[in-house]
């Protein structure tokens, strides 16, 4: 097939499992099914139609509102669509269309959902960190990082934050932070190897620091409450994903 029309099939299809992440953005936390029933308003319950579950394109033909109650709707539900189409090009054109492609691509939209759920709740669901472990590790049987690094990188990953909130609780009497991020840093860990859950802790650790402090600046809030750390997570073990491998070269090559 062209790589033109399979460009386009990639992306298509990185728009429909978009829609599908947003369902469950909005339904996980509220600990909905994600299956059943379908896609309705949030705010008149009436069921949607196939031509109002058109990824982007319906949300700009409604004009971001609900045709039959006229409720706006969420800016987030084509941002996730358009997004999780770029991540499928990008993954597509780092990997082709090779069998890691399937784990990595997985693992991306984990972390979309994981990102947007703490950004907006505060909470990071065991039904994705948890079975995400299992799931890199098992892809780590087959395609990099192997089974031995994907094993020592859920062992660090989660016994970093899990020590770090350890320390803290006992000197100042104060959970740093939740054991959503302890499995979420484990789950990097099973997808990418230790170094890269070492990278995605230092990158996120840095992120987290950066926009703490504009908004500590800004007078908006205090550096414990700027920003949830599994956004942070989320953003630092995707580059870490697609660019890990050059950002170690480059810092080695520069200051080693």
């Amino acid at each position: 097939m062209p790589q033109p029309l399979v460009g386009i099939a990639v992306a298509l299809f990185g728009l429909v499992v978009g829609s599908f992440l947003n369902v469950c953005i909005h339904r996980l936390p509220k600990r909905e099914s994600i299956v059943w029933p379908g896609s309705r308003c949030t705010q008149c319950d009436r069921p949607l139609a196939w031509f109002e579950n058109l990824p982007l394109v319906s949300y700009a033909a409604l004009r971001g509102r609900c045709r039959t109650c006229g409720t706006r709707i969420s800016l987030r539900c084509p941002l996730v669509e358009a997004i999780t189409m770029g991540v499928f090009l990008l993954h597509w054109y780092i990997w082709g269309l090779q069998p890691i492609l399937l784990p990595r691509l997985l693992f991306a939209c984990a972390l979309i959902v994981l990102f947007a759920i703490d950004l907006e709740h505060q909470i990071l669901p065991n039904v994705i960190t948890v079975p995400g472990i299992i799931v890199g590790l098992l892809s780590s049987l087959f395609w990099p990082p192997g089974i031995l690094a994907s094993l020592a990188g859920v062992a660090v990953g989660g016994g970093i934050l899990w020590l770090i909130a350890e320390v803290w609780l006992r000197l100042r009497g104060v959970e740093a932070m939740g054991f959503g991020d302890v499995k979420m840093l484990a789950m990097i860990g099973a997808f990418l190897g230790i170094k890269m859950v070492l990278l995605t802790f230092v990158l996120s650790s840095l992120l987290g620091g950066l926009i703490g402090m504009i908004v500590i600046a800004s007078r908006r809030g205090s550096l414990a409450t700027a920003v949830p750390f599994g956004t942070m997570l989320a953003v630092a073990a995707f580059i870490a994903s697609v660019a890990g491998d050059q950002i170690v070269v480059w810092y080695l090559g520069r200051y080693l």
